[in-house]
């Protein structure tokens, strides 16, 4: 027993789990962010905004992409006001930063089986506060205003009282801290479940066979989703004119239209409404939906009505969540039956859709008003909503995982037990085999 624990503080000694190797793991996170927010951000228009405004305009992208809170501010002058919401991630950035940073936490742990709770948790602190700093500094820079000329009652109004209405962003910084942090671990500990080479403490070596094949399916299905969207964007950019809106929305948005493209291809419903001058970059069917005056019901039924191809949703889901039940049963031990395969599938069906729930949601709201008036447009009167029906979407996928959970065990089997010896610690298929 000595000689373990000597053994595996020697190993601890030698683990390159310093601060310079810290420092470099968030450096290339924050530099991934940073590139694909300017990128996008210039692909969308915003160097051409005024007072320089374009690297603060990209603090703040990187600041909702990690989970952080931007408010809207304004000044309308001293009698009209304005009211201002935004809720929305652009994943693009969020997944560009999310990969940088798992590969930097993961890299110092490769090439053992198991590691020290202790040491474990001392690694991630040194990423924490580091990453805190990179947190403070954005949240800071995240800010600017604007001047904006909205006509009507509202430039009236200016020009009664000598003001010029304003209108620009601030982030929240102490709750940028807080959930970027969050952002952070959930990054931290998504890599452990999936990574296959990752080492984890010796009390948690009973859950690797479990969760590690179900999770590197769902990463899988999810980032084979995005790929089939990068290749469809670009042929869009290629053939349909206007590519610099269509790389916007790729180094912006992409994972927020393909995931929602597949939680629809389940058969989920998504309630959504597009009103003013504001909009989403969104295929033309699904602008049209929520365009209607009511708001819109999303769903392959009512996309359907303005354009027949949608029900290829329906196909490509099947098909991409077949083939991560087959993954997810190549890659567990033998002996297991089907129906913990498709409970396990289930499961992580479930869980998958439920991030995209929450993710994908928009909500973003503007207006200029008089108190005693109400809105007064000028423009600048819109809505953007896009929130799904949660509860059936999450028993749709239950559904589905458990019907593709016993499919993919059957089918796992019949490739000829690819699966043998797969999860067992210490095995073939333990930490150190994969």
């Amino acid at each position: 027993m000595s000689q373990q624990r000597a053994r595996g503080r020697d190993t601890a000694e030698r683990a390159p789990h310093g601060w310079g190797r810290a420092l470099a793991a968030v450096a290339a996170a924050l530099a991934a962010l940073v590139v694909t927010a300017a990128l996008g951000s210039w692909a969308a228009g915003a160097a051409q905004l005024p007072g320089g405004a374009f690297l603060r305009v990209v603090a703040a992208v990187v600041v909702l992409a990690v989970g952080g809170t931007v408010d809207a501010v304004g000044d309308a002058g001293p009698i009209a006001g304005t009211r201002a919401e935004i809720a929305v991630l652009p994943l693009s950035v969020t997944l560009a930063g999310a990969l940088v940073l798992a590969r930097g936490f993961l890299r110092p742990l490769r090439h053992r089986a198991v590691t020290g709770a202790r040491e474990l948790s001392g690694w991630a602190a040194r990423l924490a506060l580091l990453w805190a700093l990179a947190l403070v500094l954005l949240a800071t820079a995240a800010r600017a205003s604007f001047e904006i000329s909205p006509g009507g009652a509202v430039s009236e109004i200016g020009a009664l009282f000598g003001t010029v209405p304003r209108a620009g962003f601030r982030a929240d910084v102490p709750l940028t801290l807080v959930f970027g942090l969050l952002w952070s671990a959930g990054v931290a500990l998504l890599a452990l479940a999936v990574a296959r080479g990752a080492p984890l403490p010796a009390r948690l070596l009973r859950f690797q066979e479990p969760v590690r094949p179900a999770a590197y399916a769902m990463l899988l299905l999810l980032m084979v989703c995005v790929v089939a969207g990068l290749l469809a964007g670009l042929v869009v950019a290629a053939t349909r004119g206007r590519p610099a809106e269509t790389f916007a929305v790729l180094l912006l948005g992409l994972p927020n239209l393909v995931w929602l493209a597949f939680t629809l291809g389940l058969g989920a419903t998504w309630d959504g409404r597009v009103q003013g001058p504001f909009g989403l970059p969104v295929p033309r069917a699904l602008d049209s939906v929520l365009r209607a005056p009511d708001g819109g019901v999303v769903n392959l039924s009512t996309l359907s009505a303005h354009d027949g191809w949608v029900w290829w949703l329906l196909v490509g889901a099947a098909v991409v969540t077949l083939a991560a039940a087959v993954v997810m049963a190549a890659r567990s031990s033998t002996g297991v039956p089907l129906r913990r395969h498709a409970l396990r599938m289930a499961v992580a069906l479930v869980l998958t859709v439920l991030m995209i729930c929450l993710t994908v949601a928009v909500d973003v709201r503007a207006a200029l008003f008089v108190p005693g008036f109400g809105d007064l447009g000028g423009g600048l009167l819109g809505e953007v909503s896009l929130r799904p029906r949660i509860w059936s979407a999450l028993g749709l996928a239950a559904l589905w995982g458990l019907v593709t959970g016993v499919l993919g065990g059957a089918l796992g089997r019949a490739a000829g037990g690819r699966g043998n010896g797969r999860g067992r610690p210490g095995g073939p298929g333990g930490p150190r085999g994969r």
